[in-house]
C-alpha cells in the first residue's frame, strides 16, 4: 500500500469533515503526522487544485475539485432527489427559474435547476458558481450560518453591478433582514444585471443548513410585490424539503 497516497486520502477526509479551515499544526496533531509531512501533502493537494490556502489565517480548506470530478454522482445525492418535487411545484406556480444551491467557501454552486416557462428568464447552469454575498440563495444560506462565517469575506466586496453590496457592513444588513423575514431577496441584480430573486435555506436532520432553494427572473417582470408573494411559496418549498430530509421543524 502506498503510504503517501494513504496519508493524502486521510488528510482529504479530515479537511472534508472539518467545519472550519485547518492549520498545519492541528492537522499534524490530529493525524499523528509530522508537520513537514502535512505541509508537503497540502502543497501537493493545493497544486492539484484540491485544497486552497487562506493566507490571512495560514489555514487550509478543500475546494470543490472532488465534487467537480464526481458531478455525475452528486445528482444522486439525497438533497437533489428529495428537492426535485418541491422544485417542480415551485416552478409550476411561479413560472420562473428555480435553483438549488449549496455553499462552498464564499461561493454557492448550483447543483440543480428548472428553467422558467417564460421566454426571457434567468440564465445559469448546473455546476456553475456565484458569489454567495450577491445572490439570493447565497444570502439565504448565510442567514443560517454563524455571524463569524462572514469573516471569510473581505471588508470591501467586489462590485459586479450598481446594486452589489459594497462592503461587509451592508451584507450583514441583508443577512439580518433575511433572518427576520425567513427568506433572502435580491430586488435588482447584484451579480448579474436585471435579475430579481428570493430564496430560503434548507435544513438537514440536525438543523444544519444544507443548501437553499430559490426562484429568479428579470427584475422588469418581478417587482417587490411579486417577490413578497413568491417568497411564501419558496419558504414552503424549503420547509417541505427540510422535513423530507429529516429536519424536525425546530431550530
Amino acid at each position: 500500500m502506498d503510504k503517501a497516497f494513504t496519508k493524502g486520502l486521510r488528510l482529504l477526509e479530515t479537511l472534508a469533515l472539518s467545519e472550519t479551515p485547518r492549520g498545519v499544526t492541528d492537522l499534524a496533531r490530529e493525524l499523528s503526522f509530522t508537520k513537514s509531512n502535512v505541509h508537503r501533502l497540502l502543497v501537493t493537494l493545493q497544486l492539484q487544485g484540491y485544497v486552497r490556502q487562506l493566507p490571512e489565517h495560514s489555514t487550509y480548506e478543500l475546494t470543490t475539485r472532488i465534487w467537480e470530478l464526481g458531478s455525475h454522482v452528486i445528482r444522486r445525492m439525497d438533497l437533489i432527489k428529495v428537492a426535485r418535487p418541491s422544485m417542480q411545484r415551485l416552478a409550476d406556480h411561479t413560472k420562473e427559474t428555480i435553483h438549488l444551491s449549496v455553499l462552498d467557501g464564499i461561493d454557492v454552486i448550483y447543483v440543480d435547476k428548472i428553467e422558467g416557462a417564460h421566454h426571457i428568464r434567468a440564465h445559469t447552469s448546473v455546476g456553475s458558481r456565484a458569489p454567495a454575498f450577491a445572490v439570493a440563495t447565497g444570502k439565504a444560506i448565510l442567514s443560517k450560518m454563524p455571524d463569524s462565517y462572514l469573516d471569510r469575506f473581505p471588508e470591501n466586496l467586489p462590485r459586479f453591478t450598481a446594486a452589489t453590496r459594497s462592503n461587509i457592513h451592508e451584507l450583514r444588513g441583508d443577512i439580518e433582514k433575511a433572518r427576520q423575514h425567513g427568506y433572502a431577496a435580491v430586488l435588482h441584480g447584484e451579480w448579474r444585471e436585471g435579475i430579481a430573486a428570493c430564496a430560503c435555506a434548507i435544513l438537514g436532520r440536525s438543523g444544519e443548513v444544507v443548501g437553499a432553494i430559490g426562484m429568479s427572473g428579470p427584475d422588469s417582470r418581478i417587482k417587490r410585490q411579486q417577490i413578497k408573494d413568491f417568497s411564501e411559496h419558496v419558504v414552503d418549498a424549503a420547509r417541505s424539503i427540510s422535513l423530507a430530509l429529516g429536519y424536525s421543524g425546530h431550530d
